[in-house]
């Protein structure tokens, strides 16, 4: 038979389905008081790194995974049983690869994560994508005279050598995705989705990763436009209670805090910096675990910040900067990095973690090393007391 429109019912059936591959949607978040921006599918092909398991990944605006509860399905069917099985997860604080048109490195960037690419391995691999992908857009500084505005843009091409280097999603809720304006943002996801690198942060976004058939949710929050704003905890209370419903496991982006070499302490109540509202990253965490997250990831600061377990979750409120080529200030706790990698099962519970450090070395590369776990371990004893996580001199993470 043939329609109205000229085309078999397998015909149309088969141009919706690649309609909904690779067109983009725009859809609303019924009763969260938030709208999707934008949501795209990705699909993670052969490039992928091999050992991370991964099935894929989308960001989806729509209730289309299956509850995270078990029980008895709006139909009246069985639900299908939780999945079981652990998530490897290793995540980073700022990426910085340099920025255009003089402050490159060298090999067009092909060996720039290389003395640090065995860490960044796992089933989820997260970091802040502090910048820009574009060679477009206008200077967000073109008509600032501030000393303290800065605008980073790396080639598009740098998108595969994160990937490369092991990198399964990117966070893009910060204060430097809008460096460029709308034509630096709209390079920047057209640069991570030509290599199927998703990202996350993006305002009602949440990004779903299929990890042996757990379904894994990001979601980035920062206090910028754009971005899921994390001065707003009512708001990302029910963005992650959603991302719970729909997916087994939960992970949460903030970039949040006053940055500085001096800022490793986490602050009581909201933080500024130079006169902005970087957010109260302490009452955040707790409020976004509340709702359902399992894993708090932090960067903004700059420095690296402690670690604490709440209701079981832990939370890392700053990895600091782990990339920065020429653009950002080295030296003593701004040059202190490392690599997270923690262990959760399929509900989302803690089974163990790392503290791997590194530290970022002239101009600003990454290299293995440092006092990346002196420094985490001293900081949250001071700021958490009985909630700290005790990391050991090996980096082991344990719960207190």
């Amino acid at each position: 038979m043939i329609t109205s429109g000229g085309q078999c019912p397998q015909q149309r059936r088969d141009r919706q389905k690649a309609v909904r591959r690779h067109r983009l949607f725009a859809l609303g978040l019924v009763g969260t008081g938030v709208v999707v921006v934008a949501a795209f599918v990705f699909r993670v092909g052969s490039e992928g790194p091999a050992s991370s398991g991964s099935e894929g990944a989308a960001s989806i605006g729509s209730a289309q995974a299956a509850p995270r509860t078990t029980g008895i399905t709006a139909s009246g069917a069985p639900a299908p049983p939780r999945p079981t099985g652990n998530v490897r997860i290793a995540a980073v604080g700022d990426v910085v690869m340099g920025s255009l048109p003089d402050d490159l490195p060298p090999d067009g960037g092909a060996s720039f994560f290389a003395p640090v690419d065995d860490l960044l391995a796992g089933d989820v691999v997260l970091g802040n994508l502090e910048g820009t992908l574009a060679t477009g857009g206008s200077s967000k500084c073109d008509d600032n005279d501030s000393p303290n505005c800065f605008a980073f843009r790396a080639p598009p091409s740098y998108g595969r050598w994160l990937r490369k280097a092991g990198f399964t999603a990117m966070n893009v809720a910060n204060n430097h995705v809008d460096d460029f304006g709308a034509e630096g943002r709209r390079e920047t996801f057209a640069a991570l989705r030509s290599v199927n690198l998703p990202f996350t942060g993006r305002l009602g976004q949440i990004t779903i990763q299929r990890v042996r058939g757990i379904r894994v949710a990001l979601i980035g929050f920062a206090p910028d436009r754009g971005s899921n704003d994390l001065t707003n905890i009512p708001a990302a209370k029910r963005l992650t209670a959603r991302a719970a419903r729909m997916a087994d496991i939960v992970i949460v982006t903030m970039h949040a805090g006053a940055e500085g070499s001096d800022r490793t302490h986490v602050e009581p109540g909201t933080e500024y910096f130079l006169g902005e509202n970087r957010g109260d990253s302490y009452r955040f965490s707790r409020a976004v675990i509340d709702a359902g997250a399992d894993l708090v990831v932090g960067s903004g600061p700059h420095v690296m910040r402690g670690m604490e377990f709440y209701k079981g979750r832990l939370i890392a409120y700053s990895l600091g900067n782990f990339t920065g080529y020429k653009v950002l200030s080295l030296g003593g706790t701004l040059s202190t990095s490392g690599v997270l990698q923690a262990t959760l099962r399929a509900d989302g519970t803690y089974v163990s973690g790392r503290l791997r450090p590194t530290q970022i070395v002239e101009p600003g590369t990454p290299e293995l090393g440092g006092e990346a776990i002196d420094l985490v371990s001293s900081v949250s004893e001071e700021d958490f007391g009985s909630h700290a996580a005790h990391i050991s001199a090996d980096g082991t993470i344990e719960r207190p």
